[in-house]
């Protein structure tokens, strides 16, 4: 953890990472680390031997956000039964913190959003710190996820420069406790992928940093799918796209509807200019927009227009990709509009 964190110190500090990349950075964190823990434990898919026990709620909770990309259904169905019936299971409140900060990122003067944020973040430490006394590995993991929770409060209340250094303590943190958790099981395949999706994020935004390491961790990680997509990810930041796409394939081939993995494949195609196959992936990552966060709609739209625009290469006629966006965030709800509601690219 040693040069990692000497790493991290020197970027947080005024003279390194700007306000800007700061509030990515911890953005970035928070959905990461939720992302990693919740799908590593759900019904346990990756340790063949001494599976942890998980509730079916939270299962299908899981199966919903994860596997379908159905955010809509995890939100309003799978996670309040799962909260009802499993109150001890951090992963539910690690799950509804990740969902409540998509939220909050698009609509930041919601008061009530960022409390909802807090509350989750104090119960994911909560039932954690209870999980440690019968399950060290998975109530250290929780803890790393907590941590990475406060890390976000603290930018966001403070700001990415005054809150800085208080973010940086966070961020040890979430190192010593997974530090734990890798001395009770270095090669658990649970933490090898939160580890390794961590790793990687932090390796591709910092200098120095060696994100090899990172995807060396990711590959002896389970569940494969998402190992895959940490790689691909990392891959594309590092823009090898060539390598990013073998990955994102093969994510693809477990998990082929998935709309957030079209949308990856959509993205590394755009970066390795091939615009042409990227628009198939674009409408794939689109077919089912009313499930997907409004935001995470209206950005797909506008990145699906500018690659449209590179294609056509008619300055003339160019279309106005920012008012399709909006044009999907001015609609009602918190979700997206439906098919045949979208923006037309004709």
């Amino acid at each position: 953890m040693g040069k990692m964190f000497s790493i991290l110190k020197e970027n947080f500090s005024a003279r390194g990472l700007s306000s800007w990349k700061c509030r990515s950075l911890i953005g970035s964190l928070v959905m990461t680390l939720g992302l990693s823990v919740n799908l590593a434990v759900a019904g346990d898919p990756f340790r063949v031997s001494g599976p942890k026990p998980i509730g079916e709620k939270t299962e299908a909770a899981f199966n919903a956000l994860f596997r379908e990309g159905n955010y809509k259904a995890a939100t309003e169905v799978y996670l309040p039964e799962a909260a009802a019936q499993e109150p001890d299971e951090p992963l539910i409140y690690a799950m509804k913190a990740s969902m409540v900060y998509t939220d909050w990122q698009s609509d930041k003067k919601n008061e009530a959003l960022l409390n909802s944020f807090k509350s989750y973040a104090n119960k994911t430490r909560e039932t954690a710190e209870k999980l440690k006394a019968t399950d060290p590995l998975r109530g250290n993991l929780y803890v790393a996820v907590s941590d990475a929770l406060d890390a976000a409060v603290v930018i966001t209340e403070k700001g990415a420069f005054n809150g800085a250094t208080q973010a940086l303590g966070k961020l040890q943190d979430v190192y010593r406790s997974l530090d734990e958790a890798e001395k009770i099981a270095p090669e658990d395949p649970e933490f090898n992928l939160l580890k390794g999706w961590l790793d990687l994020l932090i390796s591709v935004n910092l200098p120095f940093a060696n994100p090899e390491l990172a995807i060396k961790r990711l590959e002896k990680a389970a569940p494969s799918y998402l190992a895959y997509r940490g790689i691909a990810v990392g891959s594309r930041d590092l823009k090898k796209y060539e390598q990013a796409l073998q990955f994102v394939d093969r994510a693809l081939q477990e998990t082929p509807n998935n709309p957030e993995l079209h949308y990856l494949k959509a993205q590394i195609l755009v970066n390795a200019k091939q615009d042409q196959e990227a628009q198939k992936h674009f409408q794939l990552a689109l077919a089912n927009p009313e499930q997907l966060p409004k935001e995470m709609v209206a950005q797909i739209v506008r990145e699906q227009c500018k690659s449209q625009n590179t294609i056509d290469r008619n300055e003339q006629n160019k279309r106005n990709c920012s008012a399709m966006r909006n044009q999907v965030r001015a609609a009602a709800g918190k979700w997206g509009p439906s098919l045949s509601q979208l923006p037309k690219l004709d």
